[in-house]
């Protein structure tokens, strides 16, 4: 029988993990919120952009435990 050898576990998919923590973000503003759905508006807050072109707003500061993320 062939058992196949163990990966290394350090390797990690970043734009994944940044999608996966906007998710989280997401959902969390969601279940805090008291209205059904989230604005456009508030989705951009809570991920920190600003308006339709999707730059970063001016005087948010970056998110805390994004080091290493990748700059897209």
């Amino acid at each position: 029988m062939y058992v196949a050898g163990h990966r290394p576990t350090t390797v990690q998919d970043h734009v994944a993990l940044v999608e996966i923590d906007l998710t989280g973000e997401l959902m969390i503003a969601a279940a805090a919120a008291s209205e059904d759905r989230l604005s456009p508006d508030r989705i951009d807050e809570v991920l920190e952009v600003d308006g339709e072109d999707g730059d970063r707003a001016e005087g948010v500061p970056p998110r805390r435990g994004t080091a290493g993320r990748c700059p897209g």
